[in-house]
């Protein structure tokens, strides 16, 4: 069984909803069966290139949040993510950018079957260690410490190689009705918004195990995707 998680690399409720996922895994019946796959959807592509600004300012941008709001929003998240094993995540004492290049990064390290080790240590190193994962230099530091070819890595990502498949993966997730991240699908007809819990990841992989439907939204409303308001779209101008 396939369960595909769509996410953004600096969506914090990306990395919690990522962790949800493999705690709900772990305690399937069919874990051994069971195949995640992690695909991209960037939302921070219009954030300028080669320059990086701190969380509070992205709140203040693109939401509008802006002192004991933003505080308040994201202490929420950190504190969600201690009480579920995540130590030390940090998303109010980081920096964002833009993340196109991480991205192709990700893509190329999948097509070297690294697809849930790069997208463990991308989340590990910006949430775990407040580390910069926007530069290439970011990057390929990432890249020796999966044990991909430093010389390869950089020739890939300077010719963009991977800059079409992470748009057709983007767009994908919207042709299945996402508005943001994260967003999961499972077993090809289950449709999950948002970082939901455990229990509740654990309950559609049993029914997901049971038997096929068409499409199905599974119940999400409210439930929350990164940011204050959740992690949607830009608008294009």
């Amino acid at each position: 069984m396939k369960v595909e998680i769509w996410s953004e690399v600096t969506c914090p409720w990306c990395g919690l909803g990522s962790h949800r996922l493999d705690r709900a895994v772990e305690r399937f019946d069919h874990a051994g069966e069971v195949e995640v796959i992690h695909r991209s959807f960037p939302i921070s592509g219009s954030f300028p290139g080669g320059t990086v600004f701190s969380v509070c300012d992205a709140l203040l941008r693109r939401y509008g949040l802006q002192g004991a709001q933003a505080e308040a929003s994201t202490r929420h998240i950190e504190q969600l993510a201690a009480a579920e094993g995540l130590s030390p995540y940090r998303v109010l004492d980081n920096q964002v950018g833009n993340t196109d290049l991480a991205h192709e990064f990700l893509a190329h390290a999948s097509a070297q079957g690294k697809n849930r080790a790069a997208w463990a240590a991308i989340f590990r190193a910006y949430f775990g260690q407040a580390r910069r994962v926007f530069g290439l230099d970011d990057l390929l530091a990432l890249a020796g410490e999966l044990g991909l070819d430093a010389d390869k890595t950089r020739r890939v990502l300077g010719e963009r190689r991977y800059q079409r498949q992470v748009q057709d993966e983007a767009a994908r997730a919207q042709a299945l009705g996402a508005t943001g991240a994260p967003f999961l699908l499972v077993d090809g007809t289950y449709a999950i918004p948002g970082a939901q819990d455990s229990d509740a990841l654990l309950g559609v992989l049993h029914q997901a195990w049971d038997r096929r439907r068409p499409l199905t939204a599974a119940s999400g409303e409210g439930t929350p995707a990164c940011g204050p308001d959740g992690c949607a779209v830009p608008a294009r101008g």
